[in-house]
């Protein structure tokens, strides 16, 4: 009897939900709707398995800027002798939970780390964190090769 509610709830709530069209993003769009938030998910390798963080961002031109805290495993990813930087993916998206209208952003790209002190300044005034953290200047320069980004309208 109670399963039997909750699939007429969630079967009511589908119906109430219009179909939605998924539209491709540009490049330039999407990373403008990247730019427009400051949370998102970073993808990496960790001890050979795929992990996932949330972290908050900001964007560069069009380089994604992740502060780092003393650490975190996402700290460890790229060590300076890895000057080319790691393969990471990034993730952002506003998808409205009632409408279910939004967009979706993934980009995929080198992680390197940033080692310019002025540049570190700049990005520390500038992105807060979100969570409480002993007090890091490290941070990570995703630069994208590959965006692709996803929006949900009527």
């Amino acid at each position: 009897m109670k399963d039997e509610a909750a699939r007429t709830t969630v079967d009511d709530h589908r119906e109430a939900v219009a179909p939605r069209r998924m539209g491709r993003l540009g490049r330039a769009e999407a990373l403008r709707l990247l730019g427009s938030i400051s949370l998102g998910r970073i993808v990496f390798t960790h001890q050979a398995l795929p992990a996932i963080r949330p972290v908050n961002h900001l964007m560069d031109g069009e380089d994604i800027i992740v502060r780092l805290h003393d650490g975190a495993v996402l700290a460890s990813i790229v060590t300076p002798t890895q000057a080319g930087g790691v393969v990471v993916a990034y993730e952002a998206d506003v998808i409205d939970p009632e409408t279910h209208l939004g967009w979706s952003v993934v980009v995929t790209g080198y992680a390197r780390r940033v080692t310019d002190e002025r540049e570190l300044a700049r990005f520390a005034a500038r992105l807060r964190p979100w969570a409480q953290h002993p007090v890091t200047s490290a941070a990570l320069r995703i630069r994208p090769d590959l965006v692709t980004g996803l929006q949900l309208t009527v």
